[in-house]
């Protein structure tokens, strides 16, 4: 019974998934598609060909998109696991505050922030490069991270590091052997959030890559604005692609039934 309703399940994800991208998919051969028809008048590859020509520019932007959205989540990772390390395990004088700060970027417009540090970033060099738009990014994603780790950390048992400490292993074999391990699926969740966010970034980009900075939302958004609906398909199906692998690739870490999984499960 519970393997029917786990198929089930998975049927109705995968369903409610690709459902929508079915759509995408025949606009994108689709060359005339006119109401009231149920299908496309003409097809043809003309959209797909624009998208892997070089004059597209996708496989420059894909690579901006995947570099950037990988370099905000390891600065989210050595920003926010500390960050959330400190506010799930200590009580400490202006913590609330602290988490008020942290979420902000959830409740402040992201748009009225990055207006306000726009100024800032012209100053110090850092518009119209990769390492500001990387920054600018950690804004809207640093949040889910540190939300996710706080969870995690709340449920970890200090005294696991003190069992290990007290077997021999330094601070290093602890982290690396004991505790990794057992916050490694919240540490997979939090980081697929990050990455995500980054990855559809489309204003904060334009703002401070200020055209120099070439990603997948700023090449298709013009599409998709425009008339030109078969390439505007073809071109979100591109970007959504590497998103639908990483959680597929993150379903198979937390579903891969490792050690680390079961360890979590018993922190």
């Amino acid at each position: 019974m519970k393997r029917i309703v786990r198929w089930g399940v998975l049927v109705g994800i995968v369903i409610s998934v690709a459902a929508p991208l079915v759509p995408l998919l025949i606009w994108s051969f689709a060359q005339q598609w006119l109401f009231p028809n149920l299908w496309p008048q003409r097809w043809g590859l003309a959209a797909w060909e624009y998208v892997f020509s070089p004059s597209s520019r996708v496989g420059e932007a894909l690579g901006t998109s995947l570099g950037l959205a990988l370099l905000v989540t390891i600065l989210a990772a050595l920003i926010g696991a500390p960050a959330a390390w400190a506010l799930a395990k200590y009580q400490f004088a202006g913590k609330r505050l602290i988490e008020w700060l942290i979420l902000a970027p959830l409740i402040v417009p992201t748009l009225t922030v990055v207006m306000g540090l726009h100024i800032f970033f012209i100053r110090y060099g850092l518009a119209d490069s990769w390492i500001g738009v990387a920054l600018v990014h950690l804004i809207p994603a640093l949040p889910y991270f540190v939300l996710v780790m706080a969870g995690v950390f709340a449920n970890y048992s200090v005294e696991i590091n003190e069992a290990a400490r007290t077997l021999g292993a330094g601070t290093l074999r602890t982290i690396v052997y004991v505790m990794l391990p057992l916050i490694a699926p919240g540490l997979v969740v939090a980081s697929l959030f990050t990455f995500l966010v980054s990855w559809s970034q489309y204003i904060t980009t334009l703002l401070i890559g200020g055209g120099q900075v070439l990603t997948l939302p700023l090449v298709l958004f013009p599409f998709i604005s425009g008339a030109n609906q078969a390439t505007a398909a073809a071109l979100s199906l591109v970007f959504i692609a590497p998103a639908i692998l990483v959680i597929w690739l993150t379903s198979t870490v937390l579903d891969s039934g490792t050690a680390a999984l079961g360890g979590f499960n018993r922190v």
